[in-house]
C-alpha cells in the first residue's frame, strides 16, 4: 500500500500488512499522546497531524518501508546527530522492518515538535 482511499486512520490501520499494523497502531497512539494540540487527520491517503491547519508529521506504510514523515527542518537539524545513522531522505525517515521502528527516537522527535510551532518545508 502506498497511498490509501481511507477516510479515517482507524480505516487506514485497517489496510496495512499485519505484520505492520501492530507498530503502526503504536505509532499513531504515541502521536496522539505527545501531539496535545494536534489534529489527526487523513492527507496524501496517509496519516497526518496538523497543528492549525498545517501538517507537521505523518506515516505510511510504503511498499519497502513504514516510513515517517518529519516536515519540520528545524527539528530535523535539531536531532541531526540522532538522525545521523538513520535511513533518512530529505524528511523521509524510513525503517525497513517493522521490529527496527525506534520508538524512542520517535517519541522524542514528536515531543520536539510539540514544543513549539515552526516552518515546515
Amino acid at each position: 500500500m502506498v497511498r490509501s482511499a481511507a477516510k479515517d486512520v482507524d480505516g487506514y490501520l485497517a489496510e496495512v500488512p499485519d505484520d505492520r499494523r501492530e507498530v503502526l497502531t503504536e505509532l499513531r497512539r504515541l502521536c496522539r499522546r505527545e501531539l496535545v494540540g494536534f489534529t489527526e487527520a487523513m492527507a496524501y491517503g496517509m496519516p497526518v497531524y496538523e497543528r492549525d491547519g498545517v501538517a507537521e508529521i505523518a506515516f505510511a506504510s510504503q511498499k519497502q518501508y513504514i516510513s515517517v514523515y518529519l516536515m519540520r527542518g528545524d527539528v530535523r537539524e535539531d536531532f541531526a546527530e540522532r538522525l545521523a545513522g538513520q535511513d533518512m531522505g530529505k524528511g523521509c525517515l524510513r525503517f525497513r522492518r517493522p521490529e527496527a521502528v525506534d520508538l524512542g527516537l520517535l517519541r522524542d522527535l514528536l515531543r520536539a515538535t510539540a514544543a513549539r510551532p515552526g516552518p515546515v518545508c
